[in-house]
């Protein structure tokens, strides 16, 4: 069974940081492509950032700067470290693997106050 489960959202005062995890289970980790979208309210989910297998690293122009992804194949684990944040990067953050199937995390909330 594929599990993706997110850890590290909470609620942040404009400026601040937080640091994201997602462990993987159940999937070959090293073989996909490991990313993380968001999806505000009223809004559709969009991508945030991801990184290859090979470690090749693609960001949403919005978030290019201050965020920044990362993964470590031997604790099957993809991070996103956010610095600067800002109240318009308020969403549910999903998890996302993808290779010969694409699997989601449950998501988990962050959430910035001005």
């Amino acid at each position: 069974q594929v599990q993706l489960v997110e850890s590290g959202g909470g609620l942040v005062q404009a400026g601040g940081s937080l640091r994201l995890s997602c462990v993987a289970s159940g999937i070959t980790f090293s073989l996909y492509t490991m990313g993380w979208y968001r999806q505000a309210p009223g809004k559709q989910r969009e991508l945030v950032a991801v990184v290859s297998r090979g470690g090749t690293t693609n960001y949403a122009d919005s978030v290019k700067g201050r965020f920044t992804i990362s993964r470590d194949n031997a604790k099957n684990t993809v991070y996103l470290q956010m610095n600067s944040l800002k109240p318009e990067d308020t969403a549910v953050y999903y998890c996302n693997a993808q290779f010969s199937y694409n699997y989601w995390g449950q998501g988990t909330q962050v959430t910035v106050s001005s």
